[in-house]
């Protein structure tokens, strides 16, 4: 058999981590039960049982179905010693897997009703990313998200806050939901703001949809990053656009599998990716609903993928090199990666 490193041990940035879905199943269920929050018996049944709930949201109706159990999940977080436990969860498992740097992904709207507002929303959730930051060592910084599914104007008011809060830890603004609805173009002023207030620009796009909606992501919005992107793969000449620009793509294995864009962990276009010299950094998405983690997607590149020690080691590189962390983090992570390399395989 042959010997492999640990994927674990592999220095890494984590860029595509969504807030909710970063939370552990105990603590959902320990919250709701603390809130008497009622929570689908899908997700109950999933959640003590050990196996993510069957989610398939390649037609309106399943993301509909994985939004409600998302919804239900965020419910559960009412209190801000709640975010602190959130953030500080998912920085342990972050460390865990070797990831020294992670980009959480939030819209801070969904939080406010219950936290007292927009602001107080986000600041509650920057102080907890900089208390966890300092306490466990992980560099961790705040990539704010506006809805796709609500008005433009909102994802503008976003933006500006988005900016406001960049000295405080914010360094990217996003798009998600369900990208067959809202017209990136639509959002196009929002992204200024933000690219004009000095923020990385990472919409989602080429998940759901083809490879149009990452073009759109790079013509409309400017691009540094697209989340998932893997559709790229069916337009050789976008693939070859992104390898120019040197666009990362937050391609995330596990739950592109879940959500049924495609049917088996070998049929994600990794290999298709990383020959066409696109960068990537592997995501967990929302483990809380996909049952995978960090590591897990990079074990995946191996296994379906026959992915070398050496070729996991650039995928690691790519990720750092794709994230909005200081050049002496960058380098520090980077040399880590060649170290592990360069240990003798077990």
């Amino acid at each position: 058999m042959e010997r492999v490193r640990d994927l674990s041990e592999l220095p890494k940035a984590h860029l595509h981590l969504h807030f909710t879905g970063s939370m552990r199943p105990g603590t959902v269920l320990e919250l709701a039960d603390k809130y008497g929050v009622r929570l689908p018996e899908t997700l109950t049944e999933a959640l003590t049982g050990g196996e993510p709930p069957r989610l398939r949201a390649t037609d309106e109706r399943g993301w509909f179905r994985f939004q409600r159990l998302y919804d239900a999940a965020r419910s559960c977080l009412r209190e801000p010693e709640d975010i602190q436990r959130l953030v500080r969860e998912a920085a342990e498992e972050d460390l865990t897997d070797g990831s020294g740097w992670l980009e959480i992904q939030v819209d801070p709207t969904s939080y406010a009703p219950r936290l007292g507002g927009l602001i107080p929303a986000l600041e509650i959730i920057l102080d907890a990313v900089e208390t966890t930051a300092r306490d466990t060592g992980l560099g961790m910084r705040v990539l704010v998200a506006a809805n796709r599914m609500k008005h433009p104007l909102d994802a503008r008011t976003l933006a500006r806050l988005a900016v406001r809060y960049a000295d405080r830890g914010v360094v990217g603004f996003g798009l998600s939901n369900d990208e067959r609805r809202g017209m990136a173009r639509d959002f196009d002023r929002a992204f200024a703001i933000a690219r004009d207030g000095g923020l990385l620009a990472a919409p989602h796009g080429g998940e759901l949809t083809g490879p149009a909606s990452v073009r759109d992501c790079l013509d409309d919005l400017d691009a540094a990053r697209i989340g998932h992107g893997v559709r790229a793969a069916e337009d050789p000449r976008l693939l070859r656009r992104l390898a120019d620009r040197g666009v990362t793509c937050e391609v995330c294995p596990a739950s592109n599998v879940a959500l049924g864009v495609y049917e088996k962990p070998e049929d994600v276009p990794l290999r298709t990716f990383f020959e066409a010299g696109v960068p990537m950094a592997l995501g967990a998405d929302d483990p809380l609903l996909f049952g995978s983690r960090l590591a897990a997607q990079y074990e995946l590149a191996r296994e379906y993928h026959g992915f070398t020690d050496a070729e996991l080691a650039e995928l690691a590189r790519q990720s750092v090199r794709g994230s909005a962390a200081p050049e002496d983090v960058k380098a520090k992570l980077l040399a880590g990666v060649d170290d592990w390399l360069g240990a003798p395989a077990v």
